[in-house]
């Protein structure tokens, strides 16, 4: 099973659209449309990258746009680049999300005791920059999950799935989130002080974690994901109010949201034509600097 992407607008700009084929050449959701399970029976997931390591534009699954393009989020009216704050550069990780999940912002998570954030389950992929690529924007990964983080962002639960391509030359030797940390010393620190500090420079206070930032391993990961697939099932068969939420499916043949091939092309015509991207802005370059907690 192959993906690819087309690209509408302009880069670095709020009409900049990134839309997702399946093999046949048919228009997708990346939310919706993308199969969870690349391997079901060995548990080895899908994942979208939105955002390749060390950059800073946060990409993201537009889950309110008909067929769910990746775009550019915005802040004020403001294109978002996340800040770096030293020692990081950009995203440490490949990030994105695992299709055909969704945490639900109308279940309180017994674990937590926060609500979802109304987002697919977003993954960190923590391949070795050295061995593999960084992954492109738009990318679909097969990844095997090691982890998991529960970030409390603003009162939401939003979970930090932790997880590896299986691509990656040095996957075999990540089954757990204890073998993170005894390969790879000092990066599920690194992790958590990025998530704990990546709004700081906006003016936000420290975000903060259930669990006192403890990683929780695989067989919990593996469930909470599992978990997020049902609370999208209810989703995507209207069984849960989707409220702002665009269900456009073009593969998911028994959801009331079902379309055709005409339809899902219709929104890709009415995207602004491909242009030139416009130049980053100089401020996603600044660093920041704050006293370790």
């Amino acid at each position: 099973m192959s993906f690819s992407v087309e690209e509408r607008g302009r880069d670095n700009t709020a009409d900049y659209r990134l839309y997702f084929k399946n093999t046949e050449g048919k228009y997708i959701s990346p939310f919706h449309d993308i199969p969870i399970y690349a391997d079901e029976a060995e548990n080895i997931f899908h994942a979208v990258v939105e955002v390749p390591r060390w950059t800073n534009a946060k990409m993201e699954i537009a889950t309110k746009d008909p067929l769910n393009p990746l775009k550019q989020d915005l802040k004020k009216g403001n294109l978002r680049y996340v800040s770096n704050v030293f020692p990081h550069k950009g995203y440490i990780w490949n990030y994105g999300a695992i299709p055909q999940t969704w945490e639900d912002p109308g279940h309180r998570d017994g674990d937590t005791g926060c609500c979802g954030d109304n987002d697919p389950i977003d993954v960190c992929d923590i391949g070795s920059k050295v061995t593999i690529r960084v992954c492109s924007r738009g990318e679909v990964i097969r990844v095997k999950v090691l982890g998991t983080l529960a970030l409390i962002d603003e009162g939401e639960t939003d979970w930090k799935v932790i997880v590896i391509n299986v691509e990656d030359p040095e996957a075999e030797d990540f089954n757990d989130i204890e073998d993170v940390r005894r390969l790879k010393p000092g990066f599920l620190q690194a992790t958590l002080d990025w998530f704990r500090m990546y709004k700081v420079p906006d003016g936000k206070p420290e975000n903060q974690f259930a669990f006192d930032g403890e990683f929780k391993n695989r067989d919990f990961a593996i469930k909470t994901v599992k978990d997020t697939h049902s609370f999208w099932k209810a989703l995507i068969s209207k069984k849960t109010d989707a409220g702002e939420l665009r269900c456009m499916s073009t593969c998911v043949s028994d959801s009331p949201f079902c379309c055709s091939a005409g339809e899902a092309q219709a929104v890709v015509d009415s995207a602004r034509p491909y242009g030139a991207a416009e130049p980053v802005p100089s401020s996603a370059d600044k660093w920041f600097y704050y006293e370790q907690t």
